[in-house]
C-alpha cells in the first residue's frame, strides 16, 4: 500500500510498504533489525548490496530512503520491495542531504516496531559481511550504540589517497577533542543502535544535514548516556558511481562542531530525552 506523510522533517513523502513477513519461529539473523540504506543516483549499486544485506541478515526488514534519484534507483526499489515483503522503500521528493535522509528513515524504522536500527551506506564502502558482527553488542546487551571503526586495531581503509586520509582521520580527532568524546572513528556512517536508545534524541534538534550528522548524533547519544562501542571494519572506497564528498562538507562539520561545543559550554547543550 502507499501511505502519505508530512512529518516535519520531510514533508510531501510518499511510503511504499510491502506487506509485512509472517513470524517465523526460528527468528533468523536479524530479526527485528530495520537496514535504513539512503540512496540518491545508486542504480548500479542498490540490487547486489540489498541482496548482500539480506543474505547476511535474512530476519532484517531494508527500508531503502530514495531521495527522488534520476536514474530510476526510486523505482528499483519499488521493484525489489514488490517481490520481497522484507523490502520497504521511503521516497523523498528531493535531495535534502544525508543526515535528514536517516533521520526520516530511522522515524519509519521506529514506528515500525524495529528492535535495532542499522544504518549504512549503498555503495559497499560498508561490506555487509560484517554486520551480524555490528548487531552483536546491542544483541548481547553489551552497547547501545555500535560504531563500525575504521581506527580501532582490525579496522582501515582501502583506494584512499593521502588526502582523503587526513581528512577523514584529522576529522574524528577533531571532534574528540573538541567534544570530549570517546570513540576514535566519528565521521564514519557504519553503525547499529538500540532503537530505544535512538528513540531518545530528539530529532528536530538535530541541525546537521551532511556527513558532520555522523559525529553530532553520537555526540548526542553519548551526552544522554548511551553505551558506545566499536568493532573493526575495513572501508572500501565506493564500488561505482560518484563520491558525494565535497568542500562544503567539511567547512560544515568542523562550524557544527564547535557550534555544538559552544552550546554546551553556555548551557545549551543537547536536549533532555523525549518522554
Amino acid at each position: 500500500m502507499t501511505v502519505e506523510s508530512n512529518d516535519p522533517v520531510t514533508p510531501e513523502v510518499i511510503v511504499t510498504i510491502s506487506p509485512m513477513p509472517g513470524p517465523d519461529a526460528g527468528r533468523p539473523v536479524g530479526t527485528g533489525a530495520w537496514v535504513v540504506l539512503p540512496t540518491y543516483n545508486e542504480a548500479e549499486n542498490l540490487r547486489p548490496i540489498s541482496a548482500a544485506i539480506l543474505d547476511r541478515l535474512p530476519g532484517a526488514t531494508l527500508l531503502v530512503v530514495d531521495d527522488g534519484s534520476p536514474d530510476g534507483t526510486g523505482t528499483m526499489a519499488d521493484d525489489l520491495a514488490a517481490t520481497d515483503p522484507r523490502v520497504r522503500v521511503r521516497h523523498r521528493t528531493s535531495k535534502q542531504g544525508l543526515g535528514r535522509a536517516y533521520l526520516d528513515g530511522f522515524g519509519v524504522a521506529i514506528a515500525g516496531g524495529a528492535s535495532i536500527v542499522i544504518q549504512m551506506d549503498a555503495d559497499f564502502s560498508h561490506d555487509p559481511g560484517v554486520l551480524p558482527t555490528l548487531i552483536a553488542p546491542i544483541v548481547d546487551d553489551r552497547a547501545d550504540l555500535v560504531i563500525g571503526s575504521r581506527y580501532v586495531a582490525g579496522g582501515g581503509v582501502r583506494d584512499w589517497g593521502i588526502v582523503r586520509r587526513v581528512i577523514s582521520r584529522g576529522g574524528s580527532l577533531f571532534a574528540k577533542v573538541v567534544l570530549g568524546l570517546k570513540p576514535h572513528d566519528l565521521t564514519g556512517g557504519f553503525k547499529a543502535w538500540r532503537a530505544t536508545t535512538l528513540g531518545t534524541i530528539p530529532f528536530d534538534g538535530v541541525h546537521a544535514g551532511g556527513y558532520v550528522f555522523q559525529i553530532e548524533m553520537t555526540y548526542r547519544a553519548s551526552r544522554l548516556g548511551a553505551r558506545v562501542d566499536e568493532v573493526p571494519i575495513v572501508f572500501q572506497d565506493r564500488r561505482a558511481g560518484q563520491s558525494k564528498m565535497s568542500r562544503r562538507i567539511i567547512v560544515e562539520a568542523l562550524i557544527v562542531v564547535l557550534t555544538l561545543r559552544w552550546d554546551e559550554l553556555r548551557g545549551r547543550g543537547p536536549a533532555k530525552p523525549r518522554a
